[in-house]
């Protein structure tokens, strides 16, 4: 293991730990080597995410999308951070990006899911689900969304029929 490979795990491994601000510092030690260092670059993104610093987290994963534009982790990343400062249909695109390039990544279709949900799209987002759970039936977002729009769904049908 190199060098900077090390430093990396170092720097998950503080992440884990909850501390961030020691992480940057070592991806900032990496980038200061290695610039275009897709991993470094990803991980300090989702270390500044965690910190709730959204813009400078997404300036991260733009770095990488101009290095390598398809990258999924980049685009799911920048996706999610848009999908938190309430940026829904920007982080839609992000997601068909992402899907463009691997249509079975259950990440996007699920985040993808929420957001539509979020823009109060609950059939569409219900779908997502869906597709996201029948690549991975285990994946806890895509089960918890899907019951949740269920009952939203019901309770707006309750809502007609009683103004009907």
């Amino acid at each position: 293991m190199n060098k900077v490979d090390k430093m990396l795990s170092q720097a998950y491994d503080l992440c884990e730990d909850g501390d961030f601000l020691n992480a940057l510092k070592l991806y900032d030690s990496v980038l200061k080597q290695e610039p275009e260092n897709i991993h470094a670059l990803i991980d300090k993104g989702v270390t500044l995410q965690n910190l709730g610093k959204i813009k400078q987290s997404i300036k991260y994963y733009d770095k990488v999308l101009c290095i390598d534009p398809k990258n999924i982790d980049a685009l799911v990343n920048k996706g999610a951070s848009l999908h938190t400062i309430e940026k829904y249909n920007d982080a839609i695109k992000c997601y068909d990006l992402a899907l463009k390039s691997d249509k079975k990544c259950a990440m996007a279709l699920a985040y993808k899911g929420l957001s539509l949900g979020e823009l109060g799209n609950l059939t569409d987002a219900l779908k997502h689900f869906k597709k996201a759970l029948s690549i991975d039936q285990d994946y806890d977002l895509a089960s918890i969304s899907q019951e949740m729009v269920k009952e939203l769904l019901k309770s707006v049908e309750k809502q007609k029929s009683k103004t009907r």
